[in-house]
Formats: structure tokens, sequence, C-alpha cells
């Protein structure tokens, strides 16, 4: 369920931006400019957009890294998740082991 929440959201940011980048774009094209001024403020808000995209990216990556180590610590403090962990681990080691002929 909470995939599909941060899947949904964002798809709808990527559409938002995307259409505002294509709205700005005819918005540019058919304003009553010349060529250089056009070229100008299409590469402004190039260079804007591009400006905002990396701030959204770095907040993303640093709300899922925090959202990650919380998980972790909720999941290793609650009593028998670090021996279930242990076990999964010990398991993967001896099915490698009986895989590969050893």
């Amino acid at each position: 369920m909470m995939y599909e929440e941060r899947g949904s959201t964002g798809t709808i940011v990527l559409a938002a931006v995307v259409g505002g980048l294509v709205g700005a774009g005819i918005a540019l094209l058919t304003a009553p400019r010349s060529g250089r001024e056009t070229r100008e403020k299409l590469a402004e808000t190039a260079t804007d957009t591009k400006e905002r995209v990396k701030g959204w990216a770095s907040d993303t990556k640093t709300r899922l890294s925090e959202t990650f180590s919380k998980a972790k610590e909720q999941l290793t403090e609650r009593p028998g998740v670090s021996t279930a962990i242990e076990a999964g681990k010990r398991a993967m080691e001896e099915e490698k082991q009986r895989l590969s002929g050893s």
C-alpha cells in the first residue's frame, strides 16, 4: 500500500514537472520576442528547472535515507528481529554451500 502511494506521488510530481516544462516551452516559443531573446529565456528556464530538480532529488534522497535509517532502527529494536536476521543469514550461507557442492 505504501509503495503504491509513493509511486503515485512520484508520478504526479514527474507529470507536473514535464507539464510545466512543456507549457513554459510553448509560452516562450509563442511570445513576441526575437530569436536571441527566446533562446536566452529558454536557457535561463532550463537552468532554473535543472536546479529545482537537483534540489528535489537531494531532498528526496535525504528523506529516503532518513526513512530507511529509522526503519532499520525500529526493526533491530524489536525483540527477535536480530535473531531472525541472523538465522536468515545462516540459512542463506548454508544454501549457498549446498548449491556450490562444498
